[in-house]
């Protein structure tokens, strides 16, 4: 049985993506419009995994380099370890990180996101992403973010889920704002830079199981930066941000852009 609230009728973006990355929480009609997505383009369920992997090293990259101790994590998904509270207090236990989502079986998940280590705090908040002065009121955000020192704020693979008209700069910016100097963004976006005619397929299979995807270019995807400073190796292919192992042979296999920025 779904979790309360959990519609099985329709497939949900956050669920065809844990069947990508192997999970369990996904319905047949995920399923579906996961092959369906696949058979647009063949190495989807790699490009899931290196948008995870570009998770851990910026969360590794923020608290080591950058001090970073305080996190919030825009459409965080179903819980996929490690996650990222994992990953930062694994390097500073004191790290504190908001998880945000406003999909019902993520919140069916949220006591797996909320184990955090004895001097940190990890704590979960139903709110929806269109929303943002909701998740910017929350008690919960409140009581485990200080607003006034550095908090990253991260975008993994979720604007992509919101159309131009429903104005995803203007609703990120109000994150932004919200927070003080030295703060960061970390954002990954699908893009059709790499290959339209793929990523036209799979627009188009999502459109027609009533999925919201929108690619961005590069030029789309640098403007949700504005007014803050891009850090090496500035916008550059999801792959190519500070890999772990030297240079990736193809860059551009995973089509997704990737950027990191501080709040001067």
């Amino acid at each position: 049985m779904p979790p309360s609230g959990v519609d099985v009728s329709v497939p949900h973006s956050a669920r065809v993506y844990d069947w990508w990355l192997g999970g369990k929480d996904n319905f047949a009609v995920d399923r579906a419009m996961g092959a369906a997505l696949i058979q647009a383009i063949p190495t989807l369920r790699m490009m899931a995994g290196e948008n995870r992997r570009f998770v851990h090293r910026v969360a590794r990259y923020l608290v080591t380099h950058a001090g970073i101790r305080q996190f919030l994590d825009i459409g965080t998904g179903i819980p996929t370890r490690p996650n990222l509270h994992e990953v930062a207090q694994a390097l500073a236990p004191e790290t504190r990180v908001v998880y945000v989502d406003n999909d019902p079986i993520v919140l069916a998940h949220a006591r797996a996101l909320m184990i955090s280590s004895e001097e940190g705090r990890s704590e979960y908040v139903h709110a929806d992403l269109r929303r943002p002065e909701t998740v910017l009121a929350d008690a919960r955000l409140a009581d485990t973010l200080d607003l006034t020192q550095p908090v990253a704020l991260t975008l993994i693979a979720v604007l992509m889920l919101l159309r131009d008209e429903d104005e995803p700069g203007e609703k990120l910016r109000t994150l932004m704002a919200a927070l003080p100097s030295g703060s960061y963004l970390a954002i990954t976006h699908p893009t059709q830079d790499f290959n339209p005619t793929e990523m036209g397929a799979a627009v188009a299979a999502a459109n027609q199981g009533h999925i919201t995807l929108v690619p961005r270019t590069r030029a789309e995807v640098e403007r949700f930066f504005d007014g803050w400073e891009l850090i090496e190796p500035g916008i550059v292919p999801v792959m190519a941000w500070r890999p772990d192992a030297g240079a990736p042979d193809d860059p551009q296999a995973a089509y997704y852009w990737a950027g990191v920025a501080r709040k001067p």
